[in-house]
């Protein structure tokens, strides 16, 4: 399992950008993709998720009603539509596979992702 992770940039305050996980062929069929975060002095976090069972979709509350994950598996690629974006955004945006047999309450946990692709950093300017 191959993820690339791009699409981040900077972006002013209320600003929107969106991210693109590319995965490995039939990577979304069987695994679950999470969106993660890490910003400088903190853990990495969960951001969202879409599992490959259902393609139901799990955010972090502080994230809800602002960011949107989608799937497009003829190109293999999850997005993470983030608007309205807020200072307290800006991090090192990484995407992760997991077995959705692990990932099973709300985006999961980093533990319970096998496969990290490299991140895209997301500046929100004030």
């Amino acid at each position: 399992v191959q993820l690339q992770a791009s699409g981040g940039g900077l972006v002013q305050t209320g600003g929107s950008l969106r991210l693109s996980c590319a995965a490995s062929r039939s990577t979304l069929d069987y695994y679950t993709i999470g969106w993660f975060r890490q910003a400088p002095g903190k853990e990495r976090e969960g951001v969202s998720s879409i599992s490959s069972r259902d393609g139901s979709s799990s955010y972090a509350d502080s994230v809800k009603g602002r960011f949107t994950i989608s799937s497009d598996t003829a190109k293999n690629t999850v997005y993470l539509q983030m608007n309205t974006l807020k200072p307290e955004d800006a991090a090192v945006y990484y995407c992760a596979a997991g077995n959705p047999h692990r990932v099973r309450v709300g985006v999961g946990e980093t533990y319970e992702y096998e496969y990290w692709g490299q991140g895209t950093e997301v500046t929100v300017s004030s």
